[in-house]
Parts: structure tokens; sequence; C-alpha cells
């Protein structure tokens, strides 16, 4: 255990929650981060756009005091730049992340790959010609982030992982156990119900050295529900001590939606 956090334990004051998020340049990365900056480390993954945020590389500037201190300039994030789809990606991730900070304690799985088949699965070529892609993004790519960051830091800390809350958020989608006719979602929906099924199976092996492990299944995002109530499961799963469940996010977009069990 870092000395810092032995410290902190003994006085009952824990640090700033740890959180390594993937697809952070996207719409919800985005929104999170510029939610959570102020309350989060944030470890913000990002293949080629990163979110527009104050990051170790860039800062807000006053045009009219271009040398004064702004406030949104101390809640930086931690711009990482990946493409999780290469091997070895994962891993030089994660020990840029403990690197950084010695210690994660949420790993949000964000990430995604979605392509619709307008003309549905019997039009076949567009659906196989995307199906290992789905697989290889919504499914593979989370699991190895967890069973990489299980085995290099979390395994043999069952005692701080529950002190801290530790716990994994992997961001699923309604159509994972919805059907949607017309929409051509038919091999994207596979790999979400996929990704529902592997997070309570985490759940259930995690479980042993204290790492929570949930999914939230948003409706379409901001045209049904709004990015920040997304954002706002996450940090509310965070924050809670649920394991194993598939929490759906469905309301109108001017609405904060309960967390419905799924």
């Amino acid at each position: 255990m870092p000395d810092g956090v032995s410290r902190a334990l003994s006085t009952g004051e824990l640090p700033r929650r740890v959180c390594l998020f993937t697809g952070a340049g996207g719409t919800l990365g985005a929104a999170f981060c510029r939610r959570y900056a102020a309350e989060y480390d944030i470890v913000a993954v990002c293949r080629t756009r990163a979110p527009d945020v104050p990051s170790q590389h860039e800062s807000y500037v006053d045009p009219l005091q271009p040398l004064a201190d702004l406030l949104e300039n101390q809640a930086r994030v931690f711009t990482v730049q990946a493409d999780l789809e290469q091997p070895g990606q994962v891993e030089q991730v994660i020990d840029l992340a403990l690197a950084k900070f010695g210690r994660v304690d949420l790993l949000v799985n964000n990430a995604g790959y979605s392509r619709w088949h307008q003309n549905g699965l019997i039009d076949g070529d567009g659906a196989l010609r995307d199906f290992d892609r789905h697989f290889a993004v919504n499914v593979a790519i989370p699991l190895r982030l967890a069973v990489r960051l299980g085995q290099q830091y979390w395994m043999h800390r069952d005692q701080d992982n529950r002190a801290h809350n530790r716990n994994i958020v992997n961001v699923s989608s309604l159509a994972g156990a919805r059907v949607f006719p017309g929409q051509g979602q038919g091999v994207y929906a596979a790999s979400k119900a996929a990704l529902n099924q592997l997070t309570r199976h985490l759940a259930a092996e995690f479980a042993v050295f204290g790492v929570r492990v949930n999914a939230l299944a948003p409706n379409s995002f901001p045209s049904v529900v709004s990015t920040e109530s997304v954002a706002r499961g996450i940090a509310r799963l965070d924050h809670e001590s649920v394991t194993g469940r598939v929490l759906a996010v469905d309301a109108p977009p001017d609405q904060d939606p309960d967390l419905d069990p799924n």
C-alpha cells in the first residue's frame, strides 16, 4: 500500500479517487471530465481526440488576462493517447496510470465501437465484416483492462480495495437487452449483451479481492437521455455498494432518471 494511502486510512481522510476512463474523447468522456475533474484524478484515455478540458497539455486562457491563474485550470485531467486495439496498449495505459497516481480506484470502460447495418442481418456482408471489431472493442478490451488491472494492482490488495470501494463501470447500452426494430443494431447489440454477461462474471470473480463490477446501460444519448445523466450514473455507481448489476438509464433528456435494474 502506498505510504500516502496508509496515512490517509489511519487518519480517516481518503485521497481523491483515481479514475481510469477510456474513450475519453467522445461525448460521454468529455462530459464526465468536465463535470468530475474537480472530484477525481482522471486518467483520460483517448485514441485521437482529447476531451476539451484542461490537461497536462492544455489550459484555459482569459484573453483579457492571459497570465491569470484561472480556477478551471486547477482541476486538470491526465490525458493518455492510446489505440487500445493495438497489442500492448492496454498494459501501457495501466502502467502510466499507476506511475502517475500510484493506484486506480475506478475503471470506466467507455471506449466502444458501433456501426448500424440498415439492411439488417440478412444482408450478411456488413454484419459479418464488422462482427470481429464490435466484439474486440466492446468486449475484449474491457475484459483485458479489467484483467490486467486486477493482475497488476488489485489482486493482492483486498482490504485496501474494500476500504477504497474500488470498482469497474462498463458502459453498455439498452440495445444489449432490447430489440429496436429497423435500427440495424444486431451485431452491436450482441456485443453489448456479451458485455453485460461479462460484467456479471467479473463481479463474481473480482469479489474475492474486494472489487465491484457493474454496467450502465443507457438509451441513446443525448437524443433520448441526457449525456450528463449518464455521467452522473457512472459517479453514482462508483459511490454505491452494488455489484454484478446492469443498470438502465432511460428517461427524457431533461430529467435525471433513477437507475432502474435491468
